[in-house]
């Protein structure tokens, strides 16, 4: 039987590579000084997919919301296997939060129509909130399986699936349709294929705007976001100088004592 997959995918920056022009005078992230990059557990999301397309056939969507510079990453999510890219982009969705954003991405789930899965990763590198997947879930009316190490099996409209919850895995079985977050230790991302990539290298994908998917500007942009910020802090930490601990018995004792000392340890 085949099987429809949705991934959620999402152009973030590299907060690996940050600077101290990674901040603007006014507290906000200055994306144009770093990266822009695939989010990294969202690949697993978009392996995940290509794998049950794999095994069982059907189709994989790629959707992301953002500027049109996120038209890169459903590129890549092309290369790599899918068969459809969307990319929701609209200057009243300036200023989502995890709500507002859960939101239209569902919105654009619902005007894709036909799923079986929608996957996405456990959580974005530049908000580290683990909201937004969930909350679609929530939006879309399907249940959600956070933390998919591994679909086990799938036999017609149930699915059994491993989670892994930190100190151990758990195992649950659901009827699809379900979203289900996607963590690191679940695959491993292939690729770019030469053949898709020669294909698609000039792709542009679908854009739709929040009229398309039949959103209610009232729940998106700043005007559906609750989220209040209280403090932004630019933190720069200044290297002041080092201890250099020779590899003996005397060495180790000494860091020791430094960090009994400092109360690091104890």
């Amino acid at each position: 039987m085949p099987y429809d997959s949705i991934v959620l995918v999402k152009q973030v920056p590299d907060t690996a590579n940050i600077t101290t022009d990674a901040m603007k005078e006014d507290g906000t992230v200055n994306r144009a000084a770093l990266p822009a990059i695939f989010n990294p557990e969202d690949l697993h999301a978009l392996e995940a997919a290509l794998e049950v397309k794999e095994r069982f056939g059907g189709t994989v969507t790629a959707i992301s919301m953002g500027p049109p510079k996120a038209a890169d990453v459903l590129r890549d999510c092309l290369f790599r296997g899918a068969d459809h890219a969307i990319l929701v982009t609209d200057r009243r969705a300036a200023a989502s939060d995890t709500l507002a954003t859960s939101y239209i991405l569902s919105q654009a789930v619902k005007t894709v129509g036909k799923y079986d899965f929608v996957f996405s990763g456990r959580q974005a590198i530049d908000g580290d909130t683990a909201q937004t997947g969930p909350q679609c879930a929530e939006k879309l009316g399907v249940p959600q399986i956070t933390y998919l190490e591994e679909i086990i099996a799938l036999e017609g409209k149930n699915a059994t699936i491993r989670r892994n919850i930190g100190d151990g895995w758990e195992i649950v079985k659901v009827q699809l349709p379900i979203l289900a977050t996607v963590v690191e230790t679940a695959n491993t991302p292939r690729p770019w294929a030469a053949k898709k990539m020669m294909r698609h290298k000039k792709h542009l994908p679908r854009q739709w705007n929040l009229d398309d998917i039949g959103a209610d500007l009232s729940r998106c942009g700043l005007a559906g976001s609750p989220t209040k910020v209280f403090r932004i802090q630019s933190i720069i930490l200044k290297k002041e100088g080092y201890t250099e601990i020779p590899p003996t018995s005397d060495g180790v004792h000494q860091l020791i004592h430094e960090l009994v000392s400092d109360k690091t340890l104890g």
